[in-house]
């Protein structure tokens, strides 16, 4: 019994060998990757797994009842002989990764095959073969991930459900007793073992492959925060040469280009020198990936490099797109087609994807840039008007009381306008150009409050310098006077400070001494467009959402206001990078 063991395991090299070959099979990848498989695949399945019972039956060890003893081969067998074999294992496994069609379908194969062979334990062994495919099936179904001890059990059980079986079907009763005694205890074990340690293989390659993709999986991932600083600005001659420079340093290719729709806008690596930015799309193959949007592999022969000495030999042709439409190819060179394997091709794939969405991620910010200065230049032109009524307001009623100050006036409201104009074409000036701004606006309405109105200033000169949002300060100082002093009969008052705060940061804050804000009007009146009697109501909105839209939340107006003992608005402002 123990030579009979010892024997079976040596034979298990067999399964070692056929268990590695096994897993270089598609529809084997298929079994192991998803619990259901294709009608093609599991014919492939049934047809393979069918073949090494069949295999592990001629593999095995014939028994003579009357001799007791053991042949090294099995070719054939008369009525006292039986075969002490492997031929379950592949049944198992089989019914383990396929399920039951598959598992049943590999049993009838291997068991029609040992039937074929004679022998008094033939129908007991053809009929235990198909139960063994229809035992691995039901585990088969129980799985979430087959477990090595879970092949062991059921390698195992099948094996141990074929001596009961021999028991219970071959004649004469005597010579099945013998032959279980003989080879029962070695057959459960050696088979049982067999089927461990062939998932064992199989889990083992694929492990390992899973973790050569999942490193190429991080370097895609790595190569794509370094590149996206520079694709943020676009696809570009410039931006493409360092993206493929940048790539060409991480992966086993010789070189790396990448085009848009009809030119080469980098290539770096080998044939750098014939290879040049800027020459038109030569390649049929990428004109057809432009097209189709597809990865193509091209030989030597599709690259049409008119070089004969080019050591360009293939190349991999992925698309770059942005909403599904492709802007232009990233490709991949080698010296050879074999030295493309199937790990490249899905590492450029997924670079390809995450670089077209860098590519879709950077357009949309640009659309983004664009809508926020769109709004920006929208949100200054409210202002003009709002100031333009009142002023022409205040010279109408002077033409006919005092025309020398109307005149005076209307002096002063084109040099306003001068600089108002000149706000709306820019973003930015300087505290200095706003200052003066102000200033040429509080001359006009000085003139309406006449001897009401005080302005303090409380200015810090090296503060000027700093720059701020255009129009920003003019329709604070605007809304104090509108909607703070108006209703004062004297001593009205607006007070504008401008502080350093320390070397990067300056605090402004318009205060009037007018009769305040209500807590709930005082909630909305910097957050929404509020409804006014005496304006737009876009005043403190505006230059709050300008604000937010240039410098950032930390920039935010604060109000603060009590009734009848005046309003302070408040911002601050840091460097910033001009755009």
């Amino acid at each position: 019994m123990f030579e009979l063991l010892l024997t079976m395991l040596e034979r298990l090299g067999i399964i070692v060998t056929v268990a590695f070959l096994v897993t270089r099979l598609p529809f084997f990848r298929h079994m192991i990757q998803r619990n259901e498989i294709s009608r093609k695949h599991q014919y492939y399945a049934i047809a393979f797994f069918g073949l090494f019972g069949i295999i592990g039956t001629y593999s095995g060890v014939t028994f003579d009842t009357n001799s007791l003893q053991f042949n090294r081969w099995a070719y054939e067998l008369s009525s006292e002989e039986a075969i002490a074999n492997s031929r379950v294992i592949g049944i198992i496994i089989a019914g383990l990764l396929g399920g039951y069609k598959v598992g049943i379908g590999a049993g009838i194969i291997s068991g029609l095959h040992r039937f074929s062979l004679g022998g008094f334990t033939a129908v007991s062994c053809g009929l235990s073969a198909i139960l063994a495919g229809v035992l691995a099936g039901y585990f088969h179904k129980k799985r979430a991930r087959i477990h090595l001890s879970t092949a062991l059990f059921v390698g195992a059980f099948a094996e141990a459900t074929q001596m009961l079986v021999i028991l219970l079907v071959s004649k004469p009763f005597i010579q099945s007793l013998q032959l279980v005694q003989a080879i029962g205890i070695p057959m459960i074990i050696a088979n049982g073992v067999g089927s461990a340690i062939f998932l064992l293989i199989v889990k083992s390659v694929v492990s390992e492959e899973e973790k050569v993709g999942a490193t190429q999986a991080q370097k895609s991932l790595r190569l794509a925060e370094q590149t996206l600083t520079y694709l943020r600005n676009g696809l570009s001659p410039k931006t493409a040469e360092v993206v493929c420079r940048i790539i060409l340093k991480e992966v086993d290719a010789i070189a790396i280009s990448i085009t848009n729709q009809d030119n080469i806008l980098a290539h770096i690596g080998l044939a750098d020198d014939h290879h040049k930015k800027n020459m038109s799309i030569q390649t049929s193959l990428t004109k057809q990936v432009l097209k189709k949007g597809t990865l193509t592999i091209a030989n030597q022969k599709d690259i049409q490099c008119k070089m004969n000495s080019c050591p360009l030999g293939a190349a991999v042709i992925a698309p770059l797109k942005i909403r599904d439409e492709t802007i232009g190819t990233l490709k991949f060179y080698f010296h050879f087609e074999k030295d493309i394997s199937n790990l490249d091709i899905e590492l450029i794939r997924g670079l390809s994807s995450l670089l077209s969405n860098q590519l879709e991620i950077s357009e949309a910010e640009q659309a983004k840039q664009l809508a926020k200065e769109a709004e920006i230049k929208a949100l200054q032109a409210q202002i003009s008007p709002h100031f333009l009524f009142n002023s022409l307001n205040i010279i109408v009623s002077l033409i006919r009381t005092n025309p020398e100050l109307a005149r005076k006036l209307i002096v002063n409201l084109s040099q306003y306008f001068r600089k108002n104009l000149t706000g709306t074409t820019t973003n930015w000036t300087t505290l200095k150009e706003e200052l003066d701004h102000v200033q040429a606006y509080l001359a006009i309405e000085e003139a309406r409050f006449v001897d009401r109105l005080v302005i303090l200033y409380d200015i810090d000169q090296s503060a000027l310098t700093k720059k701020i949002p255009t129009l920003t300060l003019q329709p604070l100082v605007e809304n104090a006077i509108k909607h703070g002093i108006k209703d004062l009969a004297h001593n009205c008052m607006i007070k504008l400070s401008i502080k350093k705060i320390d070397n990067s940061s300056v605090k402004i804050v318009v205060k009037d001494n007018g009769k305040g804000i209500d807590e709930e009007r005082l909630q909305t009146i910097i957050t929404s467009i509020v409804d006014s009697q005496n304006g737009t109501g876009f005043g403190l909105y505006n230059v709050n959402r300008r604000l937010l839209l240039l410098l950032g939340e930390n920039s935010r107006l604060r109000v603060e206001s009590k009734l009848n003992k005046g309003t302070s608005v408040s911002f601050k402002i840091k460097e910033v990078e001009m755009k």
